[in-house]
């Protein structure tokens, strides 16, 4: 439209400028036929003028300011000037035509094609808008609807029909993949809970063979040895089942459950029990009270797993620390060195300990419940002065609070 602009200007210049010289012409004659009869006619200035003249001059065509009495004003005129052999007199004839100033054209059209490119612009806005809210409004009702799904509930996601021909492949396709994706939920999740029932079952019965073979047969001593060994590799194996079923359930989101817990209460209700177990003594050097929404029987495996791994590799005869702040929580325990590699320390089955007891499943169990809830567990160590030993801290920070 810019360019059109600028071309119509410039035609409707040359347009004007050809006209009025056709016109200056077409008055020329018209001045030339009335000298014929009227030798003295002297014209009707400014726009036609007659002198006379004693030779014959060269025609000029240009234009000119002339003050126009009529106008008040000064004018921009087109004059033609040309001299005339009439009845043995020269004389010279001036025609003028007022022009129609390029500014004024300018004006005229750069107002019309803003008010045009104004409308029009109102006219798609609005007509877009409008369009386009009926377009979309399916695929966003629809979109509400696939927000809302959850795969935990069988609900059908029934997405509406817009008319038009993408979305509604799309919709099909989302259902089709919907109804597989519950499909293999439902298979995962019978899987988890047959492989849970199974394996436990067997292990269950090899269990009460060797209690029964250790009990009703004579052993020695190595044999003995070996049972034990036995029981012990049942028992590492019965947790690892559990602990992989556990992480299981936390990725299919079996634990809706959430209620408020008093994290100090529950930390000192797992140490208590550890204490009754082993050794170990704990200590509490910061008690402000934290509370956190979320399942309580998540909330117990968070605690044990973490004070369960500090009683495991916590120097002999050291203390275990526990600090209560009022959005994180920190267990410290001694050690003798930094971990190798502490980015790995929350992968499944990773381990740097040669302990027996260790499956290398505790840390990742926490990670994934601190996944879980929006939590961010962080792990560090400290050397201590004048010492050869230093305390390894792991700090849970509940950044969802209540």
């Amino acid at each position: 439209m810019v360019i059109s602009g600028v071309v119509l200007f410039f035609s409707i210049k040359i347009l004007l400028e050809s006209e009025i010289e056709e016109e200056l012409y077409s008055n020329k004659n018209r001045v030339e036929v009335i000298l014929k009869s009227d030798p003295e006619h002297q014209g009707i200035p400014p726009v036609i003028e007659v002198e006379k003249v004693n030779r014959d001059q060269q025609r000029i065509l240009n234009d000119t300011l002339i003050y126009d009495p009529l106008q008040d004003e000064i004018e921009l005129f087109r004059q033609l000037s040309q001299t005339k052999l009439i009845n043995g007199q020269h004389y010279k004839i001036t025609v003028r035509a007022m022009v129609i100033e390029s500014e004024n054209i300018l004006v005229a059209i750069v107002s019309t094609f803003l008010i045009i490119i104004l409308l029009a612009f109102l006219f798609l806005f609005y007509f877009n808008t409008n369009r386009n809210k009926k377009l979309w409004e399916p695929f966003f009702i629809n979109l509400n609807k696939i927000k809302s799904f959850s795969i935990k509930e069988r609900t059908d996601l029934n997405l509406i029909d817009s008319g038009i021909i993408e979305f509604d492949e799309l919709n099909k396709e989302l259902k089709a993949l919907t109804a597989k994706v519950y499909s293999d939920y439902q298979n995962l999740k019978q899987f988890t809970e047959d492989i849970s029932h199974e394996i436990q079952t067997p292990l269950a019965v090899m269990q009460a063979k060797i209690d029964t073979l250790v009990n009703a047969t004579p052993i020695n001593q190595e044999q003995y040895q070996q049972f034990t060994s036995l029981e012990n590799d049942i028992r590492k194996l019965k947790n690892i089942n559990k602990r992989l079923i556990l992480l299981a359930k936390i990725d299919n989101n079996q634990f809706t459950d959430s209620q408020f817990i008093s994290i100090n209460e529950l930390f000192q209700e797992v140490l208590l029990n550890f204490k009754e177990l082993t050794s170990i003594d704990y200590e509490i050097k910061h008690s402000e009270e934290l509370t956190v929404k979320m399942d309580r029987s998540l909330a117990h495996v968070l605690a044990n797993n973490l004070i369960s791994n500090a009683v495991k590799h916590s120097l002999k005869g050291q203390p275990i620390q526990i600090n209560f702040f009022e959005n994180r929580v920190q267990i410290v325990n001694s050690g003798n060195s930094e971990l190798a590699n502490p980015e790995q320390l929350f992968d499944r089955f990773y381990k740097e300990s040669t302990k027996r007891d260790s499956n290398g499943l505790g840390l990742s169990i926490v990670k994934k419940i601190c996944d879980y809830y929006g939590f961010k567990p962080s792990y560090s160590f400290s050397e201590l002065q004048e010492s050869t030993t230093g305390l390894h801290t792991f700090e849970i920070l509940f950044t969802k609070l209540l």
